[in-house]
C-alpha cells in the first residue's frame, strides 16, 4: 500500500485489503471472501478512506439512522448490501470505535472475470456507481438468500480447487448480481413516499434552474449538476426515475427542455436562436435537431401550428 496525495490509501490488491483488516493473506489472489462475523472486523481499523482496485460486495448488519431519508420511509432494518466498483474513493467516517465492519465482504479482482462475459456485464449494474447512503436495505427473506449464495462460494474457496471451481463460483456471482438487481427494484417501490418527494425535488430544481437563468451562464443543466442537488448520486437517480417514469435523469432533463421551449415558443416573440440561447444551448441547431426529435416538428413549425 502507499499513500497518495489526496491521502486515499491506494488498496491495489486483496492482499493490501486483507492487511487492512488485520488477516492473513488471501487463499486465492483474485478472490476472497471475509467472514466478518467470524474474524471481528473493526472499522476503526481501516483507512479514512481508500482507493480500490477491485470489486467490493458487503454486507453491514446495520444501517439504521444513519440514511439521509431515515424517518421519512419505511426500510428493513436488519442491514443491508453495499457496492463498490475499481478506482471508487471508500470512505470511514465517524466515530465507530468497535462496530463491526461487515458480516461479510466479497472481493473480487477484474482479473478473476477475464474471458467471462461477465467481465462486461458487471459494468451494467447501476448499483457500483451508488453511494454509501443508497444501500441495499435487505428483508429477512432477502437477506437468507443472499446469504446462502456466500455460503456457496465460501464452501467453493474453502474446498479444494478444480477444474470447475471458477465456472461455480462466477455463476454464483452473477446469481447474486441479478439478486440484488431485483432487490433494488422492490427498493425503489417501497421508497415510493421518498421517490415522489426526490421527484419533487427534482421539478422544483430544473424550474429553478430555468427561472433564475442559470441556463445563461451555465448551459444546459447536467445529470452531475441534478444529483449533488438532490444528495444522491447520478447512478441512483437515473434507476430511480427509470422505475418511477421511465426515463433516466438525460432524458427527463430532455423533457423539461422541451417543455420550457415549447412554453417560449408560444408565449413570446422570441427567435428560435434566442430561445435556444435561453435555455442553454450553445448552438441554435443542436437546439432545434432536439426538439424535432422529441416533437416530430421543427420550432417554428410547432409555432405556426400552436399559433
Amino acid at each position: 500500500m502507499k499513500k497518495e496525495e489526496n491521502s486515499h490509501v491506494n488498496m491495489e490488491s486483496l492482499t493490501d485489503m486483507h492487511r487492512a483488516f488485520g488477516l492473513p493473506a488471501p487463499a486465492h489472489p483474485l478472490i476472497s471472501l471475509v467472514d466478518g462475523a467470524t474474524n471481528r472486523l473493526i472499522l476503526s481499523n481501516m483507512p479514512q478512506s481508500n482507493v480500490l482496485h477491485f470489486y467490493k460486495i458487503s454486507y453491514k448488519p446495520s444501517l439504521g439512522g444513519k440514511l439521509k431519508y431515515g424517518q421519512d420511509y419505511y426500510d428493513f432494518d436488519e442491514g443491508g448490501l453495499l457496492f463498490a466498483a475499481p478506482n471508487q474513493v471508500i470512505g470511514n467516517h465517524g466515530n465507530n470505535d468497535g462496530e463491526i465492519c461487515s458480516q461479510y465482504t466479497l472481493l473480487i479482482h477484474p482479473d478473476f472475470l477475464w474471458n467471462y462475459p461477465l467481465a462486461k456485464k458487471v459494468k451494467q449494474y447501476g448499483f457500483f456507481s451508488y453511494a454509501a447512503n443508497e444501500a441495499l436495505h435487505l428483508s429477512d427473506k432477502e437477506k437468507a438468500t443472499i446469504f446462502s449464495i456466500f455460503k456457496i462460494i465460501e464452501e467453493e474457496l474453502n474446498s479444494r480447487i478444480d477444474d470447475f471451481s471458477q465456472d461455480v463460483i462466477i455463476s454464483q456471482i452473477e446469481l447474486l448480481l441479478n439478486y440484488a438487481n431485483r432487490f433494488y427494484k422492490r427498493q425503489f417501490i417501497t421508497r415510493k413516499a421518498v421517490s415522489n418527494d426526490l421527484l419533487q425535488k427534482l421539478e422544483d430544481v430544473l424550474d429553478g434552474y430555468f427561472e433564475n437563468e442559470k441556463s445563461l451562464n451555465q448551459g444546459i443543466p447536467t445529470v452531475q449538476y441534478l444529483s449533488e442537488n438532490l444528495n444522491i448520486s447520478p447512478s441512483y437517480l437515473s434507476d430511480m426515475l427509470r422505475s418511477m417514469t421511465g426515463q433516466n435523469a438525460q432524458q427527463h432533463i430532455h423533457h423539461k427542455l422541451i417543455e420550457k421551449a415549447k412554453e417560449k415558443l408560444s408565449a413570446t416573440s422570441l427567435s428560435v436562436s434566442e430561445v435556444a440561447y435561453k435555455l442553454g444551448f450553445e448552438h441554435p441547431q443542436s437546439f432545434s435537431k432536439l426538439f424535432k426529435t422529441k416533437t416530430n416538428l421543427s420550432p417554428l413549425e410547432f409555432r405556426r401550428s400552436f399559433n
